[in-house]
């Protein structure tokens, strides 16, 4: 999945004017030999000699998740230096993800592929008998095949169906949302999940529309409407993160699959997360930050606190290179958070 995980190009149908095939993107998986190294537990990863594989590999045993396939960077490079007897498990909700997924798998038989969203990691992998891995990789948000192939309607630069769906195979998209959805309500989406400090002009123009049917007339609106534009960002920018992130739960996800991380990595298990917006590095920034300081805000005015577990080590921030901008500029916003599992037993909390 992983926003800005890639650089993508698009070999266009020129003769019928069709979609372009997602599965012909060629793409760069951001922050990726760091990512790797770090939910493997080693400072970095042997250089490549002679581009022999085998021979550089660290060669790891034990299961391993990759929780946004995306198109597979992260895992491939995973699977190189994973041991023939390792496991790795897949999610995605993209179904053309889950069809590049199925590829790999095809011809490595350590890949397991679940078409689902990483919010139901612990069912998923307690339906294989796996309770709990040596490594746990998400690269979030909005990946560039998806970015770019209009057909999705992810792009206000790019015409297409009103859509945002991750997974096109169930729920609800954006048109049929709007086309039901109040102003008011409208206007709160747009402020917190964008954080549209316009929201509520903008949303009472897009319900003036006569119809949502195409992402270019409905950046048009939001063009007009928004009073004060920024240099360098399209002024629907905000509004199109904001219906995306809405509409397919990614905050709700990412909580729910922070949550999980606890009782489903091994003792000295590693958690790396990338993340491309504030709403979602807040969300796990501060998670680590209560897991591993076992400090928790509503504890603050209690004059005798109560003493909670430290699931996680100090946690690391990792920013992609500059020569990682320079190549791939759509990394320039990614954080890699990283943490190790500690040795403390899972403690659920039982709601009285």
């Amino acid at each position: 999945m992983g926003e800005a995980s890639a650089h993508a190009i698009a070999k266009e149908t020129s003769q019928e004017g069709t979609r372009a095939d997602e599965l012909s993107f060629v793409h760069d998986a951001v922050l990726l030999e760091e990512t790797v190294a770090a939910v493997l537990g080693v400072k970095a990863l042997p250089k490549q000699k002679d581009n022999v594989e085998d021979e550089n590999s660290l060669k790891v045993s034990g299961i391993y998740v990759d929780a946004t396939f995306g198109r597979g960077g992260h895992s491939r490079l995973l699977l190189s230096q994973l041991a023939d007897d390792a496991q790795l498990i897949v999610f995605d909700k993209d179904p053309t993800a889950i069809a590049v997924a199925h590829e790999l798998a095809s011809i490595d038989n350590r890949v397991t592929v679940v078409h689902d969203s990483f919010a139901t990691l612990t069912d998923s992998l307690a339906a294989m008998g796996i309770h709990q891995v040596d490594g746990l990789m998400a690269d979030l948000g909005i990946s560039s095949p998806q970015i770019d192939d209009g057909s999705r309607g992810f792009s206000f630069m790019r015409d297409g169906a009103v859509d945002m769906r991750m997974d096109t195979s169930r729920g609800q998209s954006v048109a049929e949302w709007l086309e039901q959805v109040d102003d008011e309500t409208l206007a709160n989406v747009l402020y917190e999940f964008g954080e549209e400090r316009h929201s509520r002009r903008i949303a009472r123009a897009i319900k003036q529309m006569d119809s949502y049917e195409s992402t270019l007339e409905l950046a048009e609106v939001i063009k007009v409407a928004h009073p004060k534009w920024q240099k360098g960002k399209h002024p629907a920018t905000q509004s199109f993160q904001a219906m995306r992130i809405f509409i397919n739960n990614e905050l709700g996800d990412v909580d729910d699959f922070l949550a999980q991380s606890i009782p489903i990595l091994k003792s000295g298990g590693q958690l790396a997360v990338i993340s491309f917006h504030s709403l979602e590095d807040r969300r796990i920034k501060q998670f680590l930050q209560r897991h591993s300081k076992g400090q928790y805000p509503e504890d603050e005015n209690l004059p005798m606190p109560p003493q909670r577990p430290r699931y996680f080590s100090k946690p690391k921030r990792i920013a992609p290179s500059k020569a990682e901008v320079s190549h791939n500029p759509r990394s320039r916003s990614a954080w890699l958070r990283t943490a190790t599992r500690t040795d403390v037993s899972y403690q659920p909390v039982v709601e009285s």
